[in-house]
This record gives C-alpha cells, sequence and structure tokens, in this order.
C-alpha cells in the first residue's frame, strides 16, 4: 500500500475519485495537477495541503498562484511542472488520469523515477506502450491498471503462473447506441453521446464509449498490460456492466470480476495493492441483478472498435496517429463543429494517411501525435 500519491489531473472524474479514495484510506497527497480547473484545484489544495501544484495553462499558473498565496504551497506551470509532480521524493506512486498524450512524458518520467503508476491515462499504452513497458520492466517500475476493465484482468490474473492464460475475454456495455444502425447515428448530439446508461465518466470517455473507441483504445491497453497478441483477447458486450472482464486459462477455466460499475474500486485498489482494504462504496447484491448476458461487438454499424483493432494489428505508429485524431475529433464534436458518424471518418482517414511507420522512440511518437491532430484540424 502506497504512502503517498501525486495526482495527475486531478479535476476530472478519475481524479477527483482517487482523492476521495485518499482522503478514505489515509494515504498523503505530495502533488496535484490540473489544466485550466483552477477553482476546484483551489479547493483541492486547500483541502489536501500537497506541497506542489502544477497547473498546465500557463496563464491559468499565474492566477491560480496569485489565489492561495496565501498557502504553503509551491504552484508550477507546464509540461516541467508535471513532471516536477511526477517524480517528486514525497510521493511513491502517481496516479496518471490526465486526458490525452500530455500524460506520456510525465508518466515516463514516474517510470524513470521507480514509481508506482496508479494509469488511467490511455494514451500512453495506446501511444507508446512498447516503450512504457520495457523501461518499467527494466526500472523495475511498477504498473497497477486503473481502468475497470484492466483491474478486472489484473486482478483475475492475481496468483497465476506464466503460460496460464489462454485468452482476455475484455467486456463492455456497447454504450447508449447499442443496436442501433449507423445511419440512425447520423444526428446524435453531445447531450446523447455522454450520458452512458451505467457509468458517470467525462465527457470524452463517454463519447468514446458510445462509438466504442474507448473498447478499441483498452483492446491496445490491454495487449501490453499483459503481454497478449490482438489474437488473444475477444471483446464481449455485456450491456449490465457487472462483470469487468474475465480471463480464459490453458484448462478451460473463465474467471471473471464481478462488482458494481463505480471507478472506485479499481482506484483504490491500485492505490492498496496488494493488500485489501474496507472501501465506501456500494456492494454488490446479486438477488438484484436479473440477467447477465453477453453479445459480439457490431463493427459494422460501430467501425471505431474494429478501426481500433486493425490499428492493433498493424502495430507501429498506426494506434498513436488514430487515437490523436479521434481525440481532436471527439472535442470538435462536443464544440458541436462535426457530425458524430465523422468521428470515425477522422480517425481512420489519419491511419490511412500518416499511421505507417515504426514507433521506434518518443519523437517519432509525439510527432504523429501532433502530425494526426493537424490532420484533423486542416481536413475536418
Amino acid at each position: 500500500m502506497v504512502n503517498s500519491i501525486s495526482v495527475l489531473g486531478c479535476t476530472g472524474s478519475i481524479g477527483r475519485q482517487t482523492l476521495a479514495v485518499a482522503e478514505h484510506t489515509g494515504i498523503k497527497v505530495a502533488a496535484l495537477t490540473a489544466n485550466r480547473k483552477i477553482d476546484l484545484l483551489e479547493q483541492q489544495v486547500r483541502q489536501f495541503k500537497p506541497k506542489l501544484a502544477a497547473v498546465y495553462d500557463s496563464e491559468a499558473a499565474e492566477r491560480f498562484k496569485a489565489a492561495v498565496r496565501d498557502m504553503d504551497v509551491r504552484v508550477v506551470s507546464g509540461m516541467e511542472g508535471l513532471i516536477e509532480a511526477a517524480t517528486m521524493q514525497e510521493s511513491d506512486c502517481v496516479v496518471s488520469a490526465v486526458s490525452g498524450s500530455v500524460g506520456l512524458k510525465p508518466t515516463l518520467a514516474a517510470i524513470e523515477a521507480k514509481k508506482r503508476i496508479a494509469l488511467a491515462n490511455k494514451e500512453t499504452l495506446v501511444c507508446a506502450g512498447d516503450i512504457v513497458m520495457r523501461r518499467a520492466g527494466e526500472t523495475g517500475s511498477e504498473i497497477v491498471p486503473v481502468d475497470s476493465e484492466h483491474s478486472a484482468i489484473f486482478q483475475c490474473l492475481m496468483g497465476r503462473q506464466p503460460g496460464e492464460l489462454r485468452r482476455v475475454l475484455l467486456t463492455g456495455s456497447g454504450g447508449p447506441f447499442r443496436g442501433r444502425k449507423r445511419a440512425e447515428l447520423e444526428d446524435v448530439t453531445p447531450q446523447q453521446a455522454v450520458a452512458h446508461p451505467n457509468w458517470s465518466m467525462g465527457a470524452k470517455i463517454s463519447v468514446d464509449s458510445s462509438t466504442l473507441m474507448n473498447k478499441g483504445l483498452e483492446f491496445i491497453e490491454a495487449m501490453h498490460l499483459f503481454a497478449v497478441k490482438p489474437g488473444d483477447i475477444q471483446v464481449i458486450i455485456h450491456p449490465q456492466s457487472v462483470i469487468h472482464s474475465m480471463v480464459e486459462l490453458v484448462d478451460g477455466t473463465v474467471i471473471a470480476q464481478l462488482g458494481v460499475p463505480d471507478m472506485g474500486l479499481p482506484i483504490q485498489l491500485a492505490l492498496t495493492y496488494p493488500r485489501r482494504c474496507p472501501s465506501m462504496f456500494e456492494r454488490l447484491d446479486l438477488f438484484k441483478i436479473k440477467e447477465l448476458s453477453f453479445e459480439k461487438p457490431d463493427l459494422e454499424n460501430f467501425p471505431c472498435l474494429r478501426l481500433a483493432m486493425d490499428a492493433a494489428e498493424a502495430g507501429g505508429l498506426a494506434p498513436c496517429v488514430m487515437s490523436a485524431a479521434n481525440e481532436v475529433a471527439v472535442h470538435m464534436f462536443l464544440r458541436g463543429n462535426l457530425g458524430y458518424n465523422r468521428i470515425y471518418d477522422c480517425a481512420a482517414g489519419a491511419v490511412e494517411r500518416l499511421g505507417k511507420g515504426a514507433a521506434s522512440d518518443l519523437e517519432t511518437i509525439l510527432e504523429a501525435d501532433e502530425a494526426a491532430r493537424n490532420y484533423v484540424r486542416e481536413n475536418f
């Protein structure tokens, strides 16, 4: 169990829940980082009293510094500030909960500093999974997944020996538009897309869940986290979101992890592992569950998942380019500047144009990320 944490992305959904878990378990908060939500960050700093606060946006950082001038907290900004928060000596665990590729450099810096990484930032592994996992192995940095699905797989594999895993069974609810045809989704609004049936999440991840791109990103993450090939992962639509994922072992045994749909549970495990501690969350009542159903994913009407699976198979820069293009497209959609079905077109077009080549080093990956973002901005 960790003693103190740095929370990268403390004002987002995962960040806020992480702080609630820290308060419940008595874990100290050494550093907090945010982008522009300085009012909420100020509340958090006054409550948890970290030694360091990093604000990514430089102008917001100056306003925040003035707001907390009465407090004993050092305020830093930019990427350098995020990296400082991720590597400070007083923290033994970094919760990587920022959205987008901005989380890549701080997470890698934390790995170099041999911190435990409670990983909620998808882009870290989607864009640079080979580099990240290799360096974690070389430095001894421990990566514990926070995503509910990957946490479930992590738990199902506890105590398993190498060679016992046959395949990963990655579950997903299917999102708010499950069962609908692509033509019926043409006029979907941002308000409809963020209304997830089971989970309370941020806007971007909610849209990704509705297109099934989120499941595709998780598919790529699972490859790296659990050292499996694309053919060793099966996506299963499970509308009830009770089983968070499963593993099938070589002897035919299937092990599942069940729980209420609350991100606080995998967050707490990532901070207390290998211990289990009493939690403040709702317990699963098996008598209230009417059914547990399973379906194959609809790759025709939700092509983002197919695109991600193809990118996983292709490897190299394809996953990074797809993720970056999708991120820009989703934000354009949320602002009302792009149609819902065009999100796929943006990501697929970027992969076709820019997705070839090896993800050989961090500089190449970040250049491909920026090129994909520019491609969407200039062509859509």
